[in-house]
């Protein structure tokens, strides 16, 4: 590794297998920040979420249940995802190299599996993880690390999926006159109902195995702290989860149904009229629903299957909305807005692309 790279601290893989991925983090430790106290701070401006980290517990039976369901219900056709963006970005990618650089958490799943599919094509592949802070942006001395090791022509930036485009919008902020990347950052997710990344495996709010736990499935690191004396972003190391960890186990299960399929159709960029499309139905839905309760802060709209499930697990959730109250897909968002005491409202068509959102409660 180039000495750029291997000249910072870091945490390593995590619970990854080394060749799966390289965090570009330093471990951290810091206090827990009860939820409400969290949420009181980051609404109040008077801390940033980033300089704050939750309690994260192990799954419940109920939820890992809920998991495992996800996984036998869905697993085949995020394999098929994965596959069909791994041949899109084979054709995309001209350079000798391949650079994924993955954002933690939502990113790294999709990430290992992106390149163990390139690797199986013959692809020279590296995979980073690195931070992005919305608002503040992307871990800047991770970035630049990377580009001295391996130059930003061959970057390929990963998330898991688009919400309201919050992180493509934050990707090219901090990019900003860059002349090192395109002026259409290169993201890549599985899920982009808003239409907001470079290349997607489908418009469709699903359930996506991975986006429904968090630790435990990311390599057993925290999502990202601000550095509050800079240097690499941060995380904590959550050691005492690593019984509960399936993060290799959920990678062997989707590479392993990856393998076994038949031909896959490969991904393609969205057209400027499909894109247009996208981001007007979803932004239609963001600010709807902003009106309708009344929220002058986006921030507390969190759209998506994905992203309404964390929210209800990470933020203090006031209402949450589904399209379809017996829709597979939301079963498990409907039991944890159970046990936080917070009724689910159907909201039908009223959701356009997305299948569920939470709305935070503003705190006075």
């Amino acid at each position: 590794m180039a000495d750029a790279l291997s000249n910072l601290k870091t945490v390593g893989s995590g619970s990854y297998a080394p060749d799966d991925v390289h965090f570009l983090l330093q471990p951290v430790q810091m206090e827990v920040t009860q939820v409400e106290e969290k949420e009181r701070l980051i609404q109040s401006r008077q801390k940033h979420y980033s300089e704050m980290i939750g309690l994260e517990g192990a799954p419940t039976q109920i939820h890992h249940a809920f998991y495992t369901q996800a996984l036998a219900q869905n697993g085949t056709r995020m394999a098929m995802d994965v596959q069909a963006l791994a041949l899109a970005l084979n054709q995309a990618c001209s350079a000798a190299s391949i650079v994924l650089v993955s954002f933690v958490r939502a990113g790294l799943p999709l990430g290992v599996l992106l390149r163990r599919a390139l690797s199986e094509m013959g692809r020279d592949v590296h995979h980073y993880g690195i931070s992005i802070v919305r608002d503040r942006g992307i871990d800047k001395v991770a970035l630049e690390a990377i580009i001295q090791a391996h130059g930003a022509e061959s970057i390929v930036f990963v998330d898991g999926w688009t919400g309201k485009g919050a992180i493509s919008g934050e990707i090219k902020r901090s990019l900003g006159a860059d002349t090192r990347f395109p002026a259409e950052p290169r993201l890549v997710v599985l899920a982009d109902p808003g239409g907001w990344a470079w290349l997607a495996a489908s418009a469709e709010d699903w359930l996506i195995p991975s986006g429904i736990l968090g630790a435990t499935v990311s390599g057993l690191v925290s999502r990202s702290i601000w550095p509050s004396n800079g240097g690499l972003h941060g995380c904590v190391v959550y050691e005492g989860l690593r019984e509960h960890d399936v993060s290799r186990d959920f990678i062997a299960d989707i590479d392993t149904r990856r393998k076994a399929l038949a031909l896959v159709t490969k991904a393609t960029p969205w057209t400027d009229a499909q894109r247009i499309e996208l981001h007007s139905a979803a932004s239609y839905v963001v600010d709807s629903l902003a009106a309708y309760f009344s929220i002058d802060r986006l921030n507390r709209v969190k759209p998506g299957i994905a992203e309404a499930t964390r929210a209800v697990l990470r933020r203090v959730p006031e209402h949450v909305l589904v399209q379809d109250r017996n829709d597979s897909d939301v079963q498990l968002l409907m039991h944890l807005s159970e046990r936080a005491g917070v009724r689910v409202e159907e909201m039908g068509s009223q959701l356009g692309p997305y299948r569920a959102v939470t709305i935070i409660r503003g705190m006075r």
